[in-house]
């Protein structure tokens, strides 16, 4: 093989020049092309209060929901359908233990006085065919 000399072989030039003084005059050149007017910068800390103020919202208002649930709902008087219905159906009470723990105070309040004709007594025993088996009971 044959050897090569850097320095003796004819060197190929590049396709790309720079033109003359370009780098003196490029900083000038560029700062021309920038805009005049600068843009209004807005900050972050702007949208972090905002969220900060928001989330500080709905964090108030959640606390503040059983707050006002319980004060809106705090009666405990019971219906009378509502306590009838637990008796009927969730209760293994029957008459006689409704009775045992009912007071005197109680039982002169159930008593009423409803006048009943003994003619509307006997039209109800006529035509009611289900009655004997209401007076079994």
């Amino acid at each position: 093989m044959k050897t090569f000399k850097l320095e003796n072989e004819s060197k190929i030039e590049s396709g790309f020049k720079t033109p003359e003084h370009y780098f003196e005059n490029f900083s000038s050149k560029i700062m021309q092309q920038l805009p005049k007017n600068e843009p209004k910068v807005i900050s972050i800390f702007e949208k972090r209060k905002r969220i900060i103020f928001a989330f500080a919202a709905v964090l108030v208002i959640g606390l503040m929901i059983p707050f006002y649930t319980n004060l809106s709902t705090s009666t405990t008087e019971l219906d009378e359908n509502t306590l009838e219905n637990y008796i009927t159906y969730q209760s293994n009470m029957n008459q006689y233990d409704i009775i045992s723990e009912l007071e005197l105070e109680d039982i002169d309040k159930i008593k009423t006085s409803i006048p009943i004709e003994d003619e509307t007594i006997v039209d109800l025993l006529t035509t009611n065919t289900d009655m004997e088996h209401l007076i079994i009971e």
